[in-house]
């Protein structure tokens, strides 16, 4: 069980998730969160604050399948049953359009789950400034 120091400031935890989802710093909401795809800085350039805290390890992934494949199901129901397109046509879209969903959801579901470890001071991050 983790002790919650009553003595240190809140943490807003919409502005800390908002900064991640945008693959910034989320303390300070400028500085660059991740050095390359999915690479976490150890600090952030601007305000120093320490991000190899966090633990997003497999969250983010399991979050990515779970949003594209309630997205993409449904989707793919309704697109084969108003148009019926041939199978290639339809599985060459939806293989490109699920793959997009995915490179695009994944940094940033990574950047939001960090910006709420940080702002619930988890993993390390209550002993940051």
């Amino acid at each position: 069980m983790t002790e919650t120091r009553l003595d240190t400031p809140f943490r807003a935890v919409k502005p800390a998730m908002w900064n991640g989802w945008r693959r910034k710093c989320p303390s300070c909401g400028n500085g660059p969160l991740l050095s390359g795809y999915l690479n976490v800085r150890d600090a952030c350039q601007v305000c120093r604050e320490e991000l190899h805290h966090q633990r997003a390890d497999d969250g983010p992934a399991y979050l990515t399948i779970l949003i594209v494949g309630h997205l993409m199901a449904p989707l793919l129901l309704i697109v084969f049953e108003a148009w019926r397109p041939e199978p290639l046509v339809l599985f060459t879209i939806f293989a490109i359009g699920t793959v997009a969903l995915s490179l695009y959801l994944l940094p940033r579901l990574k950047g939001a789950m960090i910006g709420l470890q940080w702002a619930k001071r988890m993993h390390g991050f209550a002993d940051s400034a």
